[in-house]
């Protein structure tokens, strides 16, 4: 049945509305509550015959096109208008391929293998998932003084992520950015040809071609990291010094501001004789782009490796005995990185074969790392109490999230608790009145009152909730080092959220295969534009396929045997809490 044309009159404005003959009165007064705010109970609408009733027929109403109808009302305090959305709802088969691959939740680009290059995918998509990195690369610009014919060339060939391709084929961090544009904006295996091509170009050694003589040589996907993020360093700079004129403000490096940290060193003879011979401790600053967890029968855990990384034996002459001794160079970490890799050293070289073989030893690592035991004692006596307050705040708002699930499947009924209130009630209030019916029976029967039990509303007890943790997060912040916090490129918590984990498997590191687990984000909220924690599924890039798993099996990437086993892990700083996350944490 055709829809009716009228013309609703209401407060001295026009409003042209489609009449369903097929609805009812409650139906017609929901499209002028869109269109007005006017709640459909506070309508009062004059149709043949009197007041429009909710349940009236609109097709017996003799309704006519154009005809006018009169409307009187006016919204309550709190009604919300209901707007017509800003931009234009796009379903999904309207979509494009880059509009699609946007979306929330849609599955990533792999990269597709040209011949041994897993090692470079793997490495390209963990790169990948820091999103720093990759907002810093949208703003590069490559600098040099071509001409504007062969500038023209180049930006037609970064459209379609080629720009490698161009003239400047050495410049790999302007490469990184046309790839990761590309990537954006499809969920397709791509092929990551001028990247590649700029690779060789500015590495000859990834260019080795194979023993056999067919095609390229597998290599070390260690080594790709380490030269990408060394091109990167001295490539991707950044204005920093805060607010203030241009001319105090200095350039640095983005990988050294939020990739890098720094050691504080001391090297001593191992043999007491220098040191009796008056040969003084050299002390020393370092900067490291990464720490090595070092493998050997002793390592279990990543902390074991961590702790042997951090000291290293050194043969060098000594003036005092004169002759060459062996020194021990120990190290503590001055300055924690945002974003820290870690390395398993697992290839170690053997003259026997004339190959990198590989460690199988088993050695786990933990899902959250505390990195502050590696710390000197001065950023010790920094992030301590930091770290342990906001491990506080961590369980609490767990709980929180704990007792919501459990208060939303109680609703659901799937929970059959009986009794009077007890669906309402928290298990400490519980163990309060437990606690309590024990003091009452050990009174004399005489003496016992019944006392009126007053119970608190999920509301309040939210409320109270959202009120703890907020004093909470605000004494965390009253913690934090003035001077330490601002540096926003560094770890102000001193605890790490494992993020990445590149593997190998295979026996050496000639041959094998290389893959990448990337933990995914959460969801974006609409209203504040924040992350929402993770659900705790993983992409597993394994070339051009990417396939989600859930967090298990990152547990199996331990080694101990030619399986996956991880052989670089990417750690992100847990951040300081923010207090505006708090304004609605009663609303479920």
């Amino acid at each position: 049945m055709a829809s009716i044309p009228v013309i609703v009159k209401h407060q001295g404005k026009k409003h042209d509305v489609e009449v369903d003959p097929s609805s009812n009165g409650e139906t017609f007064k929901y499209q002028l509550f869109s269109i007005t705010g006017v709640e459909p109970e506070r309508q009062k609408i004059i149709v043949k015959g009197g007041q429009l009733k909710d349940d009236a027929d609109m097709s017996k109403l003799g309704l006519k096109p154009k005809q006018i109808l009169m409307m009187m009302g006016t919204p309550s305090a709190d009604a919300q208008v209901i707007e017509k959305p800003k931009e234009k709802v796009k379903f999904l088969e309207d979509m494009d391929e880059a509009e699609a691959a946007q979306l929330e939740g849609a599955t990533p680009a792999g990269l597709q293998n040209l011949g041994n290059t897993c090692y470079m995918n793997s490495t390209l998509q963990t790169l990948r998932s820091i999103p720093e990195l990759q907002e810093e690369l949208l703003r590069y610009s490559t600098s040099g003084g071509s001409s504007s014919g062969s500038s023209s060339a180049a930006q037609a060939l970064s459209q379609f992520g080629l720009g490698g391709l161009g003239g400047n084929s050495s410049d790999l961090t302007g490469s990184l950015r046309d790839l990761f544009k590309q990537m954006s904006e499809t969920q397709q295996g791509f092929p990551p040809l001028a990247f590649l091509n700029t690779l060789r170009t500015a590495f000859p050694q990834f260019a080795q071609k194979s023993k056999d003589g067919h095609g390229y040589a597998q290599q070390d996907a260690e080594e790709a990291w380490s030269q990408i993020v060394s091109q990167l360093r001295s490539k991707l700079t950044i204005k920093d010094g805060g607010e203030g004129s241009a001319a105090a403000q200095r350039e640095q490096s983005w990988i050294d501001k939020y990739m890098s940290g720094k050691f504080e060193s001391i090297m001593e003879c191992d043999e007491p004789a220098a040191k009796e011979g008056g040969e003084e401790p050299v002390f020393s600053e370092d900067l490291f782009l990464k720490l090595n967890c070092h493998i050997n029968v002793e390592t279990n855990h990543l902390r074991d490796g961590l702790n042997a990384g951090l000291k290293e034996q050194i043969e060098k002459r000594s003036e005092v005995l004169g002759r060459n001794a062996v020194y021990t160079k120990t190290s503590r970490i001055a300055r924690l990185p945002k974003h820290l890799p870690v390395h398993f050293v697992r290839f170690d070289w053997r003259k026997d074969t004339n190959k990198k073989a590989k460690i199988m030893r088993k050695v786990t690592f933990p899902d959250e790392l505390d990195a502050i035991e590696f710390c000197t004692d001065d950023l010790k006596k920094l992030l301590i109490p930091v770290r342990d307050k906001i491990r506080d705040v961590r369980k609490e708002e767990f709980d929180v999230e704990r007792a919501r699930k459990r208060q939303r499947r109680m609703k659901a009924g799937e929970e059959n608790d009986t009794g009077p209130n007890v669906s309402s009630k928290e298990p400490l209030q519980k163990k309060k009145e437990a606690e309590q019916k024990k003091e009452d029976a050990k009174k004399p029967a005489e003496d016992t009152e019944m006392a009126e039990v007053e119970y608190k509303t999920d509301a309040q007890i939210e409320a109270e909730r959202a009120e703890s943790i907020l004093a909470a997060k605000k004494e965390v912040l009253a913690l934090v080092d003035p001077r330490y916090g601002a540096d926003e490129g560094a770890n102000q918590t001193g605890l790490y959220e494992l993020r990445g984990v590149i593997t190998h498997q295979g026996a050496s590191a000639d041959s094998g295969h290389y893959t990448t687990f990337i933990k995914k984000q959460g969801a974006k909220d609409p209203k504040t534009g924040k992350r929402k924690e993770e659900d705790g599924k993983w992409w597993w890039f394994n070339d051009e396929k990417v396939s989600e798993v859930d967090a298990e099996r990152i547990q199996t990437l331990s080694g101990g045997g030619q399986s996956h086993s991880a052989l670089i892990l990417l750690y992100r700083a847990v951040p300081l809490p923010t207090i505006d996350e708090d304004v609605n944490m009663a609303d479920s």
